[in-house]
C-alpha cells in the first residue's frame, strides 16, 4: 500500500480513534512550533459542537489562537523545502503523484461541513460572520490528509505532531492555553464521484446527532429524503425546485416515471426507443431504452435506460451520443 493509499484511507476513517495518541500529536504540535503544550485538551462529538462551546466561551480562558505557528508555518516551511530540493516541474509532479486527486475528495467533504456548521450555528449575518472565523481557526486533522502524505510524517519531523492528530482525530482547534479536539465522523457515504450521498439517512454524521444529508453532492434536508419513500408522478411534477425534481425522478427511476405517467415514445429504431418527459420551468428529459442483446444467466434480456441531450432526435442518435460519435458513423458491431 502506498502513502497515498494509507492517507486516502486516513481521510475516510469513521469512529472513535486513539485518544491518548491523539492528544500526544497535539503537544507534539505545540512543542514542534516552539509552543508550551496546552494546559488543557477537551473532546467534542463534531466540529459543530466545538464551534459552539467556542462561541459560548464553554472553554472558559483559552488564550489566542495558534493555528499559524502549529499548522500554518511547518506546512509552508516543508513545502518551500521539497520545493527547493526537486525543482518547480518535479515539485508539480509529485504534488500530482501523491495530494492532488486527495485534495478534491477531501475538498469536497470539508466544504459540505463548513456550510452545515455554518446553517445550524448562525441565524444572522454577524452570527455567520464569526461562526466562519472560528472554523478559520481549525486545523482539519484526518480531513488535512490530502498534503500530509506529500511530505515527511515521521514523528521526529516538523509535521510529525499534525499527523499524529489526523491518524486519529477530526478537526481540532489550538489555543495558548487550550486545545479542543473533535471525534471523526461515526458515517461517511460517498458516491463513485467522491460525493456525498445517500438515500436512505445521513450521508455525514457524527455521535452527537450533528448530521449532514446530500443526494449526489447536493444539499438537501433530511425531510426531503423522507418524502422520497412516499413518491408518485404527481410529486415529481408539483415539485418547483427543478434540482429537486431531478433528484426525485433519479430516486424514482426514469423507467417507471415514464411508465406511470403514460409517456408516448418519439422515435423508434433498431438501437431503442427514444422517450422524452416534459418537466414546466425546466429542460425536458430524453432518454434511449435500449435492450441488451446478450441474455442473463436466466435467458432474459436486460433494459437500460440511458439520458441523452434534449434535442436529440432519435433512437440511434442518442445511442451514438453515450459512446461520443455522430449518428451518421455510429454502426455497433454487436449491441451490448
Amino acid at each position: 500500500m502506498t502513502e497515498r493509499d494509507v492517507w486516502r484511507a486516513i481521510s475516510a476513517k469513521t469512529g472513535a480513534g486513539d485518544r491518548a495518541a491523539a492528544e500526544a500529536g497535539v503537544r507534539a504540535a505545540y512543542r514542534q512550533a516552539g509552543l508550551a503544550e496546552p494546559e488543557r485538551i477537551v473532546w467534542v462529538g463534531s466540529p459543530l459542537a466545538a464551534v459552539r462551546m467556542l462561541s459560548e466561551g464553554g472553554l472558559g480562558e483559552r488564550g489566542a489562537s495558534v493555528r499559524e505557528a502549529v499548522r500554518s508555518a511547518p506546512w509552508a516551511a516543508e513545502r518551500a523545502r521539497v520545493h527547493a530540493e526537486l525543482g518547480s516541474k518535479a515539485f508539480n509532479e509529485h504534488w500530482q503523484a501523491t495530494g492532488a486527486g486527495l485534495w478534491e475528495l477531501t475538498q469536497t467533504v470539508v466544504d459540505r461541513v463548513r456550510e452545515g456548521v455554518i446553517e445550524a450555528a448562525a441565524s444572522t449575518a454577524q452570527q455567520r460572520t464569526q461562526v466562519r472565523l472560528l472554523l478559520l481557526d481549525a486545523v482539519l486533522g484526518q480531513h488535512d490528509s490530502a498534503w500530509l502524505c506529500s511530505f515527511d510524517t515521521d514523528a521526529g519531523s516538523p509535521l510529525g505532531g499534525l499527523a499524529a492528530v489526523a491518524r486519529e482525530a477530526g478537526w481540532w482547534w489550538p489555543y495558548e492555553k487550550v486545545a479542543l479536539i473533535s471525534e471523526r465522523p461515526t458515517a461517511l457515504h460517498r458516491d463513485e464521484a467522491g460525493r456525498l450521498d445517500r438515500g436512505d439517512g445521513p450521508a455525514l454524521a457524527y455521535t452527537d446527532g450533528f448530521e449532514l444529508h446530500a443526494w449526489r453532492g447536493m444539499s438537501v434536508s433530511a425531510e426531503f429524503l423522507d418524502s422520497l419513500r412516499a413518491l408518485t408522478p404527481e410529486h415529481i411534477r408539483a415539485e418547483e425546485n427543478a434540482e429537486l425534481r431531478r433528484i426525485m425522478l433519479e430516486y424514482y427511476g426514469y423507467d417507471r416515471y415514464l411508465d406511470e405517467s403514460g409517456a408516448q415514445p418519439i422515435h423508434r429504431d433498431e438501437t431503442g426507443v427514444l422517450w422524452r418527459i416534459e418537466l414546466v420551468g425546466d429542460e425536458d428529459v430524453v432518454m434511449v431504452e435500449v435492450v441488451n442483446s446478450t441474455p442473463e444467466p436466466d435467458g432474459t434480456h436486460r433494459t437500460y435506460w440511458l439520458r441523452v441531450p434534449p434535442a436529440t432526435r432519435t433512437a440511434r442518435e442518442g445511442v451514438a451520443w453515450t459512446f461520443g460519435l455522430g449518428a451518421e458513423i455510429y454502426e455497433p458491431v454487436q449491441q451490448t
